[in-house]
């Protein structure tokens, strides 16, 4: 893996509460957690936040909280923004989120700490463009509208991918948009491109309404993190707690990756997904994901998200990404580098 350099609108609707967990602008209503569902027995709780179609999902899919031996308590949250808040304000042990949160989070000095990582393909991030657009490759975005979720991991996709066409920021004309009214403009013929990632992107391609001008492969790390609260890891029996839903986890992607088809029909009904897409996205990105440990690569590989987002004046102070990591749960895992699981054969 190099180092990073710099569907109907109707559909998006019960995907909201997944989708935007990429994004760094939550909504007006997701500043707080719902739920909350409660699993296993046990004197003690751990307190995880998740969104609509996430961890707790999957596990439920897989079997994994079949035999837990403390309780989980779930609270759903709109985006990863708001759950590293509620990490932050410890009403949240733990939460699942993308590559871009956690630089914001550090940014704002949140007590924040990343766990564990797992790594995926970059296909799903991608700049998509109408299927009748002239543009052919990542240069011809000079002067051209695109649109994009500030602060998401779509954004960071954006900049980087302009920086390796030998592009810089101010040259195209960015619309700050979030993905539903991103589609919108996309599919109005309002914007000439859209920086999005999985789901969303086999929203659109799986029923041929655009192609991709770009991804993010070999430009983005392809990273996801669980991220826990400096107080719950300071806590043993806690800490315990924490190790052992992290293999859970493990095992459960695990279980994704070999019932592609089971999850996507799990995954569908959870979020309103058509199943065609919900597939399509298995197998391009969310069922590639393996998890790996988090190392030194993981470290530099944020630290270029932070710096750049810093150069662009959207984080107000540099971050030292190695403040917010913690490697003790790293055990046997293999190194960041290693690359995701694959379909490829079976398609």
């Amino acid at each position: 893996m190099r180092r990073p350099r710099l569907a109907p609108a109707a559909l998006l609707l019960p995907l909201a509460l997944l989708l935007a967990a990429c994004s760094g602008i939550s909504s007006a209503d997701s500043s707080s957690g719902g739920g909350g569902s409660i699993d296993g027995k046990g004197s003690l709780t751990l307190n995880v936040g998740d969104q609509k179609g996430g961890s707790e999902a999957v596990l439920r899919a897989a079997g994994e909280l079949d035999d837990l031996t403390y309780k989980i308590h779930w609270s759903t949250f709109t985006s990863g923004p708001p759950l590293l808040e509620a990490i932050n304000a410890k009403a949240v042990d733990l939460g699942a989120v993308g590559n871009t949160p956690p630089v914001f989070a550090a940014g704002a000095d949140s007590k924040i700490s990343v766990v564990a990582a797992s790594h995926g393909t970059a296909t799903g991030e991608a700049i998509l463009v109408p299927n009748g657009s002239p543009l052919k490759k990542t240069a011809d975005l000079k002067g051209k509208s695109v649109a994009v979720a500030q602060g998401s991991s779509a954004h960071y996709q954006l900049v980087a991918s302009l920086k390796e066409a030998g592009l810089d920021f101010k040259d195209i004309k960015v619309k700050y948009l979030q993905p539903a009214d991103a589609l919108a403009a996309f599919t109005g013929g309002k914007v000439d491109a859209w920086a999005v990632w999985d789901p969303y992107t086999s929203q659109i391609l799986q029923p041929g309404k655009g192609r991709v001008l770009t991804d993010g492969e070999g430009v983005v790390n392809g990273l996801s993190f669980q991220v826990a609260a400096p107080g719950a890891l300071k806590d043993k029996k806690k800490s315990a707690a924490i190790a052992d839903y992290l293999k859970r986890l493990r095992r459960a992607q695990a279980w994704v990756y070999k019932h592609p088809e089971e999850w996507a029909k799990v995954w569908a009904k959870d979020t309103g997904l058509p199943y065609e897409v919900a597939l399509a996205s298995v197998k391009r990105s969310h069922g590639t994901r393996v998890p790996v440990a988090v190392d030194k690569n993981v470290i530099t590989s944020e630290q270029d998200i932070a710096d750049t987002f810093t150069e662009l004046k959207l984080i107000p102070r540099r971050v030292d990404f190695g403040d917010y990591v913690d490697t003790r749960f790293n055990g046997g895992l293999p190194p960041s580098t290693t690359a995701p699981r694959t379909y490829r054969k079976e398609n």
